[in-house]
């Protein structure tokens, strides 16, 4: 196991900055996430980490030991990719044993790590078979299991569930997560999609054009998002925002949107006038039987079994609530909509920071 350190790492492609000086640690152990959307960095900070890109500017450490200038095989990291990348002339066993074998490593350790590997990923039966006879969930399998042979200091993922059904995306979640809680082998975990680094991340990095928005916890990323970048891209479906201006009297705030006013938090940093965007989680919102509260028109209803999700329209703006359970509520009725006014969020609109 190791630390890992990115101090000011820049990359250019060309005259193209790709990555703006990016800088955190990952400590020993750790399962870290990064995340964004398609073109932020994510994987070409990777790439870098693992030795297949060039940096163009600052170091990455791992335990303190600086390894810009080593070479991929002999920074003691493995990767697994998104392509499963298994040679298919070889059978499982074969794949999973290549490293070791061309380190020439003695036939009785192989075979005890690709025997122990086998048993941690349910590979025992499949050994002898040849990639083409197996399916996505069990190739990707065997990428990871090549990847426990060689019992490196760091794991590398490059969205390794990407060509996988949603099913199988899930399973394949709880696998990952569970041996690393098994091994305690420091990862970094690549993916675009938001749900994967919530539901298996130690910290996530949420990345958008090459720089880093903001760091933390799956639960801090969710409930205190620093920016509105971070507050609509982490959680599904994703936060509501309304544009609106901030009023503050007689020892209230709220803010006004689409006609109506919107209950806010305690906001230390607002103004009275303040142009705004107000946010409001989707699962925030609950439908009032009173007659009290936003008055909204639903468009859609989609029933998903467990909860209802509500397509609504304030205004000219478009609003989604979760409920938990059935609804009654049907498309063109009236609904009133109260606020969780202690969950709701409010972002200057100029720089996008949250009022805090």
């Amino acid at each position: 196991m190791a630390s890992v350190s990115f101090r000011n790492i820049e990359k250019s492609f060309g005259k193209i900055k790709i990555i703006h000086g990016i800088s955190f640690d990952i400590s020993d152990g750790e399962f870290v996430v990064l995340v964004g959307p398609s073109g932020c960095g994510k994987s070409t900070l990777l790439r870098m980490l693992a030795g297949l890109e060039e940096i163009s500017g600052g170091e990455i450490a791992i335990d303190d030991k600086v390894i810009n200038d080593l070479d991929s095989k002999d920074r003691d990291i493995a990767m697994v990719f998104q392509s499963y990348a298994l040679y298919p002339h070889m059978t499982v066993r074969e794949n999973m044993a290549f490293s070791l074998k061309l380190r020439k490593a003695d036939v009785e350790m192989t075979n005890k790590r690709v025997g122990d590997a086998a048993r941690i990923l349910n590979l025992d039966v499949l050994l002898e078979r040849y990639p083409r006879e197996l399916s996505g969930g069990q190739r990707q399998r065997v990428a990871m299991g090549r990847a426990i042979v060689r019992d490196p200091k760091v794991f590398l993922f490059d969205e390794p569930l990407s060509n996988l059904d949603a099913k199988l995306r899930v399973a394949m979640r709880a696998e990952i997560k569970a041996l690393h809680q098994r091994l305690k082998t420091t990862t970094v975990y690549v993916t675009h999609d938001q749900i994967e680094a919530m539901t298996m991340a130690d910290r996530i990095v949420v990345m958008h054009d090459g720089i880093i928005e903001q760091i933390g916890t799956p639960l801090e990323l969710f409930d205190r998002p620093d920016n509105l970048f971070v507050a609509q891209f982490i959680g599904s479906p994703s936060m509501n925002v309304l544009k609106g201006t901030l009023r503050q009297a007689d020892g209230h705030t709220w803010v006004e949107s689409q006609g109506h006013r919107w209950s806010v938090g305690v906001t230390a940093q607002a103004r009275d006038g303040q142009a705004v965007h107000y946010g409001v989680r989707p699962s925030d919102i609950t439908l009032s039987n009173s007659g009290n509260g936003i008055p909204a028109k639903v468009i859609v209803v989609e029933p998903t079994g467990a909860e209802t999700e509500l397509l609504l329209e304030v205004g000219e703006e478009r609003v989604i609530v979760v409920v938990h359970g059935r609804t009654v509520a049907q498309p063109d009725d009236l609904v009133y909509l109260e606020i969780a006014t202690d969950k709701t969020h409010v972002f200057d609109e100029a720089s996008g920071i949250r009022l805090k």
